[in-house]
């Protein structure tokens, strides 16, 4: 939100226009999005009157003719949909598997390939074509006359444009002579159409002008900091909700070329009025920190289930529920003592999943439960400690765009589709995405047809049913997959849907691999600063379920043992024992049961982590 003293709507001074003889030049590129420019053609003139610039800006560069459902292109560039070049369909992209997506077409202004589904009409576009039609239309009727649109001076030459008469790349030579009356005309025309625009331009985030103009793929225009911000809570857009597939940096998005040499030529002194804000609250350190809780993993789009008992922590998520956001970093302890870059051996590894609680329950003793839900995830930089507990200056993490995830998969797959057939197995990255996402569907399948525990009710119940979209199942096949969590962790990094997806392929053909392969699982239970972690050999599944405060752990063929039998225990002689999640708790502030041969309990303050010796 800006600040008071820039009102959405500026005065009369704020978009005082310039003469009509003013060359517009092209602005400098904002310092946080791609390079863009005044006039969006390549070949337009160096300098070039305010009044036929303005006009250049709402003119289609194909027909010349005012833009007509103007559709707005990646690149960054604008055509009238009945401009748009002829189609082809696309090869090797299979992900996502959308209709849209399946056509292309080469972009006669970038000469990049374009998707047709990354192509949205430009909503605020063609209201502002609209807005040129009624201030210019009038007064351009009293001059339609005058062939060459000299005397008739902005309103003559848009009637020249409205109907084709006046190419898009003539200017600068026919309209060069504006003089005397002509001038005056003009500048007023020019006031009043500023006037006009000027309501149109406010972003529905801010309620600002808009800055740095972004247009999504359904056709909405925002700053491209608000979209940034949009993104970081919800990937959908604030107009229309449709889902934005977008990367929350924009790095590979640019700005929409027309609409901001609009902004930049009519309003200068507010767009620096609002570059100058933007820096300022851009400078702010607290949108980079964040609190880090360090149990266990975490994984965005998936619940995670808390017991919150030692006292940093209580403090911690006391002033999580205080703050706006409500939201806090899951990080994993770093057991192996890695090395990591910025960090060193620090306790905690350096990938993690913001958190938002959802659900927030306290107890009479000061301990709370809390479910809470994986939004993005982000990199630690570097961390300090706050009344015991750790905040971290974080980086986020995001996927690649669609664009170049569909680059990707055709690179992958037709480079390792030559002579596969002689394989015994075929590579991973000879499958298209689909097939990727189907062979994990494929597998989940069969394991529950099978009667696989760890895909009893109980489970699904928490974490839902198995997902349709390929870019939401590797966090849920993770998080109910009873696999390491340091294997798990590695889909932290990954940064696209593909890479993903093989990750969790991997794991599938270890555990059909015909080769014995030992599988072990990880109870792993976030409560307080303690994670328990039990590697208990093969065909050992958990599952948890949220609020019942309690945990199922269900045993296969080894042999059965009892851990001290006056201390909470574990049982093999059934098929499952329940464990009270209070009762874990507890073990953290007594003395450890005798664990079996095999284990080492290290004790830390308030927390034990059950180890398997090396």
């Amino acid at each position: 939100m800006e600040d008071d003293a820039i009102p959405p709507h500026g005065d009369n001074d704020s978009h005082r226009p310039l003469t009509p003889n003013t060359a517009i030049h092209c602005p400098p590129p904002p310092s946080s999005s791609p390079p863009t420019s005044s006039l969006p053609s390549a070949d337009r003139p160096a300098d070039i009157p305010l009044t036929q610039a303005v006009l250049r800006l709402i003119q289609c560069s194909q027909c010349s003719r005012p833009l007509q459902t103007p559709l707005r292109l990646p690149c960054g560039n604008t055509v009238c949909r009945g401009c748009l070049p002829p189609l082809h369909r696309r090869r090797g992209v299979t992900y996502p598997a959308t209709e849209a997506r399946r056509d292309g077409f080469t972009c006669s202004a970038c000469l990049g390939d374009h998707c047709v589904g990354d192509c949205g009409t430009d909503v605020l576009l063609t209201r502002l074509v609209e807005v040129f039609d009624e201030v210019l239309r009038p007064a351009a009727t009293e001059a339609e006359e005058n062939a060459t649109g000299e005397e008739g001076g902005m309103e003559g030459l848009y009637a020249l444009i409205r109907e084709g008469r006046f190419d898009y790349n003539g200017y600068g030579g026919a309209c060069e002579r504006d003089g005397g009356q002509t001038d005056a005309r003009s500048a007023t025309v020019l006031g009043r159409l500023a006037e006009r625009l000027r309501g149109e331009l406010d972003c529905h985030v801010c309620y600002a002008l808009i800055l740095d103009p972004l247009t999504t793929c359904c056709g909405h225009t925002f700053c491209q900091r608000c979209v940034a911000m949009v993104l970081g809570h919800s990937d959908l857009c604030p107009v229309c909700r449709r889902k934005l597939n977008m990367s929350s940096t924009l790095q590979s998005e640019p700005v929409n070329q027309r609409i901001a040499a609009l902004i930049e030529a009519l309003f200068p002194e507010q767009v620096a009025a609002r570059r100058e804000t933007s820096a300022l609250e851009e400078s702010n350190p607290n949108e980079t920190t964040l609190p880090l809780f360090v149990s266990s993993l975490s994984l965005p789009t998936m619940p995670t289930f808390l017991h919150i008992f030692e006292p940093r922590y209580r403090l911690m998520i006391r002033r999580v529920m205080q703050s706006r956001g409500r939201r806090f970093g899951m990080v994993m302890y770093n057991r192996a003592g890695r090395l990591q870059e910025g960090l060193g051996r620090s306790q905690f590894l350096q990938y993690g999943t913001v958190l938002v609680v959802d659900r927030y329950e306290l107890l009479p003793d000061g301990r709370s439960l809390v479910v809470a839900t994986g939004v993005s995830r982000f990199k630690v930089l570097g961390s300090v400690v706050v009344d015991g507990y750790q905040v971290g200056r974080i980086q986020r993490v995001d996927d690649i765009s669609i664009t170049e995830e569909e680059a990707r998969e055709a690179l992958e797959t037709s480079a390792t589709a030559v002579d596969v057939e002689g394989s015994a197995e075929r590579p991973l990255e000879s499958m298209s995405t689909q097939e990727l996402f189907q062979l994990g569907l494929d597998f989940v399948r069969r394991q529950h047809g099978q009667g696989a525990v760890w895909l009893r009710p109980r489970a699904l119940l928490a974490y839902g049913d198995i997902p349709t979209d390929p870019a939401r199942f590797p966090w849920w096949f993770a998080s109910i997959l009873p696999v390491w969590e340091e294997e798990k962790y590695a889909l932290l990094s990954a940064t696209s849907v593909r890479e993903r997806l093989k990750i969790t392929a991997r794991w599938i053909r270890k555990l059909e691999s015909p080769v014995p392969v030992l599988v072990f699982a990880v109870l792993s239970m976030s409560l307080g600063a303690g994670t328990m972690s039990l590697p208990l050999g093969s065909s050992v599944f958990t599952t948890f379920t949220p609020f019942s405060m309690s945990v199922s752990v269900s045993f296969g063929s080894a042999g059965p043992f009892t851990v001290n039998s006056g201390q909470p225990h574990f049982q093999r002689e059934g098929s499952e024992t329940h464990l009270p999640q209070i009762v874990v708790a507890e073990w953290s502030r007594r003395t450890l049961p005798d664990w079996p041969d095999g284990f080492d309990a290290d004790h830390t303050e308030d927390n034990a982590i059950l180890q398997r010796e090396t």
